[in-house]
């Protein structure tokens, strides 16, 4: 366990693999999932669409081989905290024993997408456990995605989470 700063002003502490569900993209990350509420977005190209799916679903899945394929070589996060992490990093505590996410819908989605690039994002709920403890958290998330070689990555994802609620 260590300290992270969510929007980087007061101290939270939480397990590593739980602040990477913050990150992603965490895993959030692609809009193909369980279901998406779109407004103000533009349509994605089938291509984009599918990997966006895959991503996801590798997310949910923990599913190491999809991340890698999915993940660009210089993939680079910044998480609630304000940390910086590197897609082996990511990928190593997406795929850590005792770290389950459970399916989510992207919500209000803004999506960008240029002829080799996109920016997807929207904001998610993300419920699971982590190191035997179950989290829920809210975020909003952007990833930028690159076509490169004909294949769409994720190069960049930010997240910030939304504050708790105070009880009244």
């Amino acid at each position: 366990m260590y300290k992270i700063r969510f929007w980087c002003p007061a101290p939270f502490t939480v397990g590593r693999a739980l602040t990477n569900v913050l990150q992603v993209g965490l895993l959030l990350a692609g809009l193909g999932g369980a279901g998406v509420a779109a407004a103000n977005s533009d349509a994605l190209p089938p291509a984009l669409a599918k990997a966006a799916a895959e991503y996801d679903q590798a997310q949910m899945k923990n599913d190491g081989a999809g991340l890698r394929r999915l993940l660009a070589d210089d993939y680079r996060l910044v998480n609630g905290a304000c940390e910086i992490s590197d897609k082996a990093s990511f990928i190593a505590d997406s795929t850590k024993a005792g770290f389950a996410l459970q399916p989510y819908v992207v919500l209000n989605a803004i999506n960008r997408v240029w002829a080799d690039g996109a920016v997807l994002s929207g904001e998610v709920e993300l419920k699971g456990t982590s190191d035997g403890k179950a989290f829920d958290v809210r975020a909003r998330f952007a990833d930028v995605w690159r076509k490169r070689d004909g294949k769409w990555q994720v190069v960049f994802t930010e997240v910030t989470r939304f504050p708790k609620a105070k009880p009244s």
